[in-house]
């Protein structure tokens, strides 16, 4: 039946051009939105009573929910007016929807669990027992359920009588001889909460934002973090300024840490984190700390063929040029002078602070070495190029003598 409002607001939108039979039909469409079995729906609560919970559903007519669902076990009623809750609808009468939460292990009868199947509706249960290849679950009255060792939680029970004796809740997957071959899956319900949690976090996310999370598991090439429903990564690169060799010298599973997104792909569902956006750049003091000419200890971090990474503070390296490390002679490779590791002492050649480049030369003891073997090298090539002398005092001798006897 259409009520007043309806028939004006469809003949407002139409302007008189719809017949009855049409505006019917879109407003019986608009009420039966609400009216599929076993349809999630989330509405505010109105009114708690002494039976029921009446909630809005956002539709003409309210939806009552029973009150011994929402009851903790010192018979407390845990919701109360104005809280969100999310129900399941089994039916309409007289304008009134009714809904659930879950069916109740208590009185189920066979027919209930038949309805919960048909409608997706989420179902109470016992575990009473292990069994060949999974739980005997007992869900109300004489009805009992197999739940496969694969379908009570998301990921492998490491201890699986752990869960014997607790009250759990299941969807129905299968239905079969009136009752007597039922097949249930809690983890098809936990995969829905993941999903809608998961869901409701993308919605918030945006590059840029400051994130908390927790470390899930480490691999070589970084560390997965869970942000509340939805994992990232933090790629080795991005766990801080300096350069990280071991992940897991940085990390620990557990750990909760303060991240900054920096990618978000929605396609492919894929989260990239950043640690080090979290810290200071090393780099904006790098000018004032490390001034041209200053000198400084620091530590060999890397040899390459073009010359040698040396590490002055963390996420500060320099680079010691290959033509810079022979002292004055020609070397192939770095490690014919240096090893990785070694403490030496540097001197700042030049700042690119844009380019985030440190120029070095070595100091010290081997900076003497390379000075006094350039100064020997100098001193050769002078003593070559002098023009011949007059001789030692025996040469001139001998050409006086010469001279005095002629």
């Amino acid at each position: 039946m259409i009520e007043n409002d309806d028939f004006e607001a469809v003949q407002d939108e139409s302007d008189g051009e719809l017949s009855f039979a049409e505006m019917f039909e879109q407003s019986s469409a608009k009420q039966s939105r609400w009216l599929e079995p076993g349809q999630k729906l989330t509405g505010r609560v109105l009114k708690v009573s002494a039976e029921w919970v009446f909630m809005d559903t956002g539709q003409k007519g309210e939806g009552v929910v029973d009150r011994k669902e929402f009851l903790d076990l010192d018979g407390n009623v845990t919701v109360s007016e104005g809280d969100s809750i999310s129900a399941y609808f089994l039916s309409s009468s007289h304008g009134e929807m009714r809904f659930t939460t879950k069916i109740g292990g208590g009185a189920s009868g066979s027919s209930q669990l038949e309805d919960a199947w048909r409608a997706g509706v989420p179902v109470e249960g016992v575990v009473e027992k292990e069994i060949k290849g999974g739980y005997e679950i007992k869900l109300g009255g004489t009805a009992r359920a197999f739940c496969p060792y694969s379908q009570v939680a998301l990921r492998r029970v490491e201890n699986p009588e752990s869960l014997i004796g607790t009250r759990l809740t299941f969807q129905i997957s299968d239905y079969g001889e009136n009752g007597r071959n039922i097949v249930v899956s809690r983890r098809a319900l936990l995969e829905e909460e993941q999903r809608r949690l998961k869901d409701e976090a993308q919605a918030g996310l945006s590059v840029g934002m400051t994130v908390t999370g927790t470390v899930t598991s480490l691999q070589d090439y970084g560390a997965f973090v869970d942000i509340g429903g939805l994992e990232g990564l933090i790629p080795v690169s991005e766990l801080g300024w300096s350069r990280v060799k071991n992940v897991r010298d940085v990390l620990s599973v557990g750990q909760q840490l303060q991240l900054v997104v920096k990618v978000i792909d929605r396609e492919k569902e894929r989260i990239s984190l950043s640690l080090k956006d979290t810290q200071a750049d090393p780099w904006d003091q790098v000018a004032a700390k490390y001034p041209e000419g200053s000198f400084h200890s620091g530590s060999v971090a890397r040899l390459d063929t073009f010359g040698a990474f040396v590490t002055l503070a963390a996420g500060v390296d320099g680079l010691i040029h290959i033509s810079r490390l022979g002292a004055g002679k020609r070397i192939n490779h770095p490690r014919e002078v240096l090893k990785e590791g070694e403490v030496i002492e540097v001197r700042v050649e030049s700042v690119d602070r844009a380019g985030r480049r440190l120029s070095l030369a070595l100091a010290g003891p081997a900076r003497a070495a390379e000075e006094e073997e350039a100064t020997l090298s100098e001193f050769r090539r002078q003593s070559a190029e002098a023009p011949k002398g007059m001789g030692t005092l025996g040469e001139l001798m001998m050409a006086r003598a010469k001279k005095g006897k002629k």
